[in-house]
């Protein structure tokens, strides 16, 4: 037994498909099917279920699976350990991001962080924020960003950032007609808003009820007491906003997830407009690497010069 052999039965669990895992893995799939046979043979007891959609753990499977993480998991911050001792030469951080807000804002943290700890890899696993939040409780993940109010972290995490939740028009949409440009006393125009009431009367395109996006949207019109015209109730943020910027609907995106166009328009949700707080999030008891304190601290310092801009 091997860590190698340990992390094969870990992708093939998390996967629930040796074709998939063998996918993940870069292995064929009569390799990977014929180490399992093999590896369970050796146990002396069987692991996984075939079934008809794939495989799934038996009772034993479990055990040693839960097994197999912790002992992954310890060697992993180990490694850490010894890798703070040779002054951030080299590690690895496994960093859990939203896909769509990852997109927009993590590739020019990495490219920063790349330069200046060329031997650190970063490996990103992208999930919601729900999904984040459990995989930090499980250890799975160094760090995490995640949403607030959180479901179920009640610690181990440090404020980030206030986001803003927008709604995407394109200018030639007749919802144009009922958007407030309010003059400050500076003489400038402060951010565009409309009223979700006046915005209702068009039709919408909504990201899954699962993704936060997609909460906030419907908890907004909930709270409000207003019924939604949707067709499309089940995009992915990034889909929707693209959907929302070539006037197919309206639809939501965040401000920190913004892709400028001249013929769009990023419209504030009523005058006081809908926020939401931003964490990093790290695993309980955990030791926290050098490299995990750097990485958070590039993170704070750029996405807070973002939220500023």
């Amino acid at each position: 037994m091997d860590l190698k052999e340990l992390n094969y039965i870990v992708v093939i669990a998390d996967e629930g498909s040796i074709s998939r895992a063998a996918d993940k893995l870069y292995m064929a799939q009569s390799s990977l099917s014929q180490f399992l046979f093999q590896y369970e043979a050796e146990l002396g007891a069987k692991l996984f279920v075939r079934t008809a959609r794939g495989v799934r753990p038996t009772s034993a499977g479990e055990v040693f699976i839960d097994h197999a993480r912790q002992i992954l998991m310890d060697y992993h911050r180990t490694k850490n350990e010894i890798w703070d001792i040779e002054q951030l030469h080299g590690g690895r951080i496994d960093l859990g991001i939203s896909t769509f807000r990852g997109t927009r804002l993590l590739p020019r943290v990495l490219k920063e962080f790349r330069r200046t700890y060329p031997g650190i890899h970063v490996k990103i696993t992208e999930q919601d924020s729900a999904a984040l939040e459990n995989l930090i409780i499980d250890g799975t993940l160094d760090i995490a960003m995640i949403a607030l109010p959180a479901v179920r972290l009640k610690s181990n995490f440090d404020y980030l950032m206030t986001d803003e939740v927008m709604i995407v028009a394109a200018k030639d949409h007749p919802v144009m007609e009922y958007v407030h440009r309010n003059i400050e006393s500076d003489g400038s125009i402060s951010q565009p808003w409309v009223s979700l009431a006046d915005a209702a009367r068009f039709e919408f395109i909504f990201g899954a009820p699962k993704t936060m996006l997609g909460r906030i949207a419907r908890r907004e019109f909930r709270k409000r007491n207003l019924s939604a015209i949707s067709w499309n109730t089940s995009f992915s943020a990034g889909f929707a906003a693209a959907m929302g910027r070539e006037g197919v609907a309206l639809s939501f995106t965040y401000r920190t997830c913004i892709v400028p166009n001249e013929n769009v328009e990023y419209l504030r949700i009523d005058p006081e407009g809908v926020f939401m707080d931003l964490a990093l999030a790290y695993p309980s008891n955990a030791y926290r690497s050098k490299a995990t304190k750097a990485l958070a601290s590039l993170m704070t310092k750029m996405f807070r010069r973002e939220e500023n801009l």
